[in-house]
């Protein structure tokens, strides 16, 4: 009996006594050598998703800080009033009320901050300090 390993696909063949090429546990030689290639695709996509969801949260969180400098804060809770204009309240988490002026260089839509108010929803406020210590919005979400 001859042995020939074809390795390149997987599959070993083995030669009968009687000449005549037999095709044998096809299945058993080929699948093993299959499925730690796809774990591993699976695993490098998982991989390249969960650095993504991280590099993009991270941007998230520090990208306001660099568009409007270093003196940029925040706060978050839900917004209780609307008006006059897009100006706001938001009620804290601790309870603390902070009235928002929200001007020209505000990136907020009114039907946005609508439907926040109506439903009630968690609100990040990315403000400065501006004259007189009243609260200017930059950013609401």
């Amino acid at each position: 009996m001859k042995h020939i390993d074809i390795q390149c696909v997987g599959i070993n063949t083995y030669l009968s006594a009687r000449g005549g090429g037999i095709l044998t546990d096809a299945k058993t030689a080929f699948l093993p050598s299959i499925f730690p290639r796809i774990a591993a695709a699976i695993f490098v996509f998982l991989l390249i998703g969960s650095l993504s969801l991280v590099c993009a949260g991270g941007v998230a969180l520090v990208g306001p800080m660099f568009i409007h400098g270093g003196d940029l804060e925040h706060a978050d809770g839900k917004i209780i009033s609307i008006g006059p204009g897009k100006d706001f309240v938001l009620e804290t988490t601790s309870g603390q009320h902070l009235v928002f002026q929200c001007g020209d260089q505000c990136r907020a839509s009114l039907g946005h901050m609508q439907r926040h108010l109506h439903e009630h929803a968690h609100t990040d406020v990315y403000y400065i300090e501006g004259p007189g210590k009243s609260l200017m919005a930059l950013n609401v979400d």
